[in-house]
Parts: structure tokens; sequence; C-alpha cells
């Protein structure tokens, strides 16, 4: 800070030095970066989700018979069913899931296929003509696979906040007199 703006100025003059001083170019970045930077990581954290649910919904396609995208459909519908999966996993999911809380203690978890298929059918049917799913089994089969590609896809580029960490330890060394484990019977 130049010493110009302090001599024997009073306190506002002192105030209005400082801020022309400082460039307020630097200010605002510093100010918006952190506004923008988790706004952005928010938007880009949903893109990436929003595009492991379209391979996943692709994979399925391809690997369950019973869920087919309809004739003349154009690149966008995996797009659209994957978004709408995800709209209805982030509202409609947890009302499911409070609703059949005593089955998802009971199966230890495992209803949740259940409730994935019913989703998954239910975007069946809400994209009627273009994106189908022609039964439940096809639904519950079409929700495991969109299930596994998502853990693994989300493990693997650490999006959906699981990751992955390998770690190797070294052996412990062996002693003259140790013969290996011995198991006492």
């Amino acid at each position: 800070m130049p010493t110009a703006c302090y001599d024997g100025r009073s306190e506002s003059t002192k105030k209005r030095c400082l801020f022309s001083v400082v460039p307020w170019s630097i200010l605002r970045n510093v100010v918006l970066a952190k506004t923008v930077q988790s706004g952005s990581k928010k938007f880009l954290r949903f893109l990436g989700n929003w595009a492991i649910n379209t391979i996943a919904v692709l994979l399925a396609y391809y690997i369950v018979p019973g869920i087919h995208f309809g004739r003349g459909s154009s690149f966008l519908v995996p797009f659209v069913a994957s978004f709408i999966l995800g709209m209805l996993n982030a509202f409609i999911r947890p009302i499911l899931m409070l609703l059949a809380l005593p089955l998802l203690l009971f199966t230890l978890g495992l209803f949740m296929l259940v409730i994935n298929a019913l989703l998954l059918y239910f975007v069946g049917v809400l994209l009627a003509p273009r994106f189908q799913v022609d039964s439940f089994g096809a639904a519950f089969f079409g929700a495991i696979i969109i299930s596994v590609v998502s853990i693994v896809l989300n493990a693997l580029t650490g999006i959906g906040g699981v990751h992955v960490t390998v770690r190797h330890r070294a052996r412990p060394s062996k002693s003259g007199n140790d013969d290996g484990p011995v198991i006492d019977v």
C-alpha cells in the first residue's frame, strides 16, 4: 500500500484510497471463485452422473431383450430416458423407500432392486412409443444391469463419492523359529 493514502487524511478518505488501490478484478475473481466453483462442481458432477446413467441404460438396452427403443427414435432418447430415470430416482425413490421400509429391512435391502425395476418400468410407460420396457422381468434385469454398471463406473471415475484405494502392505517378516500358522484342535 502506498503511504500517501495514510498521511494525515480522515478515515473515510483512507477507505476510499484503499478501494482505489486494490484492483477490483482480483477481488471480484476471489469472491466469485468460491460461488462459481461450487456451482460448477455440482453441475459437472450432475453431468457425470447423467453420462454414467446414459451408458448404463444403453448397456441394459443391448443386454436385456425386453428393453428397446422405438422405430425412428433419435439418438437423444437414451439421454432423455436416463434424465427422467435420474429425476425419478431423486424425487420418487425416497418416497418409495420410506413406504417400503419394512420390506427393505426384512430383505436386507434387496427390495431396492424391485423399487429400481418399478422406476425403470415407469420410465418405459412415460416414454412409451420411443423407449419401451416390455415386462416387469425385463425391468428387473435392466435395473440390475443399470445398478451394477453405475456402481462400477462411479467407482472408476470417483464421481458418485465412491473412491477405490488399493494399498499394498509389506509381508510380516518371518522369524527363525516360525513354521507358519498353527491350528490347534
